[in-house]
């Protein structure tokens, strides 16, 4: 018998925490909810969760503080974090990706589309675990396992978001092609076209800075294609030795 995800809902706007729960409860999620930022944490580090819906605004702990702790530990960091926010300036908006949120919606937001939100983020990590055979997909000193939904850099382990290590994995394995920014919301973040449409852009563009700082000296591979989007392109040494290993999804 499959167990239904399990979602925890960190918000102290009670109608919101009551409306938030009913939507998801619809569509066959567990739901647990928690008014503030200490009992969120309590309620991750009793039963790891498979998503959090974080307010950014929760009193005791606010939501970037309880964001940046669940990214500081090697247990929480790979769980996806929607974030919701009352903040409508842009800068404001897209301070929960910088530290870590996979994605954001502000109020107020349609339910619907936080339930299609919650599916898509939940659809990375299913679709991560379930790659058939192992595939390690190569690229340079890159390397990735979405079996295991790990990447490697130098043989070392990246601690990517589960947005972070979906949009690696996207550009890895069209190397060398220009993927749009719509295309990398469609793609990476798994929405319908219809809700990437509605998304800003920029949320595709900060996720792709922090990536890039992740990837340390092969941060500069990943290249910015002014009035298209990104790519990730690697020195035409790397290529030539990487084509003629035939390692890279072309």
């Amino acid at each position: 018998m499959t167990i239904a995800p399990r979602i925890l809902v960190i918000e102290d706007e009670a109608d919101i925490a009551a409306l938030v729960a009913y939507q998801l409860t619809r569509e066959g999620f567990r739901v647990e909810t928690a008014a503030d930022g200490i009992q969120g944490l309590h309620a991750v580090r009793r039963e790891i969760p498979d998503l959090i819906v974080l307010d950014r605004m929760v009193p005791e702990l606010t939501g970037d503080e309880v964001l940046a702790i669940l990214r500081g530990e090697l247990a929480t960091r790979g769980i996806p974090v929607l974030v919701l926010t009352a903040k409508r300036e842009q800068e404001d908006r897209i301070e929960g990706l910088e530290l870590g949120a996979d994605d954001y919606l502000t109020k107020p937001f349609s339910p619907r589309e936080l339930v299609l939100r919650v599916q898509a983020l939940l659809r990375r990590i299913d679709q991560g675990s379930s790659e058939a055979g192992g595939k390690l997909l190569r690229v340079g000193p890159l390397a990735i396992d979405p079996s295991c939904h790990l990447a490697l850099i130098d043989g070392e382990e990246m601690s990517l978001t589960p947005t972070e290590f979906k949009l690696l994995q996207t550009l890895v394995e069209r190397v060398g092609r220009t993927q749009s920014r719509q295309q990398l919301l469609e793609r990476a973040w798994e929405l319908d076209a219809d809700v990437a449409d509605r998304i800003q852009t920029r949320t595709v563009d900060m996720h792709v800075r922090r990536l890039r700082a992740k990837l340390g000296r092969c941060g500069e591979w990943l290249e910015t294609v002014r009035g298209f989007g990104y790519r990730l392109r690697l020195p035409k040494g790397e290529e030539d030795r990487i084509r003629s290993r035939g390692t890279a999804t072309p």
